[in-house]
């Protein structure tokens, strides 16, 4: 008459027991280092942003975030290589608006933008600057508006890759400008930065996180900024809607994604110390001084990044079909 009782307390026991090994296996996330994949090359402008955050997420998660560079493909190589990951909570993907441009820049993408990530949170979003060699004859914008038509194509412009914001701000910047100029790929920024100080090439539309100390340092000509209004980082530099180009605007957003599926406890975690890395008045005053700007507290969220990316990709599929370009 007694062993019903005790059967019951026992499945009770075990019961409990099993739900403390769960809490417990939740609180113990992350319990060994966690990537976060960057689809640019290191020392370029997103590398600079994973690896400024990745140091101070690393003091909230009690572990260290490894930055892992996995180049190619305009960032699809990262996004594939992170959509197959195994979504246990220790793959991240750091990435900007190629995540929008890639269903129209790719005829054959191998992995669904909106459909197989899981969203963590928006995290910064940077202007973009037009520089140019130190030697260029052009002394402003206009004057390079005039150089690069009576030179047509013999003007280069170099890029991180099809299919890489540069590329996208340069596909627009062309279109804006009524030039023909020719692309030049690079594998990352970095390398195209080093071509652009070497003299190699003539233009770059690049990310301030990248330029800025270079600007600073008056190894390369800038032309102008690519936001609606001028950069605190940068007061004197004019847009180049003041310059001609009227409603030219162009902002990188990144965003950090994980594998469909990752736990909600890993995505909560890591959503936290990124936000706590954000606030962080060393990791502030880094974005600031090169120009990055913390987005809207609605948009640190799961939803403020999912939301977003649906709007970016609508809103880049025309421009891209109107230009005709594609990465493959």
């Amino acid at each position: 008459m007694t062993s019903f009782p005790r059967t019951v307390t026992s499945l009770a026991c075990l019961s409990l027991g099993l739900l403390g090994a769960g809490l417990a296996a939740a609180d113990s996330y992350p319990a060994k280092p966690i990537t976060l994949v960057v689809p640019y090359s290191a020392g370029g402008p997103t590398d600079v942003v994973a690896r400024t955050l990745a140091a101070a997420m690393g003091r909230t998660l009690g572990q260290t975030v490894i930055v892992e560079n996995k180049l190619g493909a305009g960032g699809t190589i990262a996004a594939a290589h992170t959509a197959g990951a195994k979504p246990d909570g220790y793959t991240f993907l750091i990435h900007h608006n190629g995540m929008a441009t890639a269903p129209a820049l790719y005829r054959k993408l191998n992995y669904k933008p909106l459909a197989d990530f899981d969203y963590v949170s928006q995290v910064i979003d940077v202007p973009m600057t037009v520089v140019g060699r130190k030697d260029l004859p052009a002394k402003d914008f206009r004057e390079l508006q005039a150089y690069a038509k009576a030179q047509g194509n013999k003007l280069n412009l170099a890029h991180a890759g099809l299919g890489a914001v540069s590329h996208l701000c340069g596909m627009l910047l062309t279109q804006a400008m009524g030039v023909d100029l020719t692309s030049v790929p690079f594998q990352g920024t970095g390398p195209a930065m080093n071509a652009l100080l070497g003299g190699q090439v003539d233009l770059l539309c690049d990310q301030t996180t990248s330029t800025t100390p270079f600007i600073k340092a008056n190894s390369v000509k800038l032309y102008g900024v690519t936001t609606a209004s001028r950069l605190k980082s940068l007061p004197a530099t004019p847009t180049l809607a003041e310059q001609g180009l009227a409603g030219f605007q162009l902002v990188v957003w990144h965003g950090i994604y994980a594998p469909k599926n990752t736990p909600k406890e890993a995505i909560d975690k890591f959503g936290t110390a990124l936000r706590t890395a954000l606030k962080d008045p060393e990791v502030a005053k880094r974005m600031a001084d090169l120009g990055a700007i913390i987005p809207a507290d609605d948009k640190l969220s799961p939803q403020g990044l999912q939301t977003w990316l649906e709007q970016e990709t609508q809103r880049y599929a025309p421009v891209i079909k109107a230009a005709g370009q594609f990465a493959d």
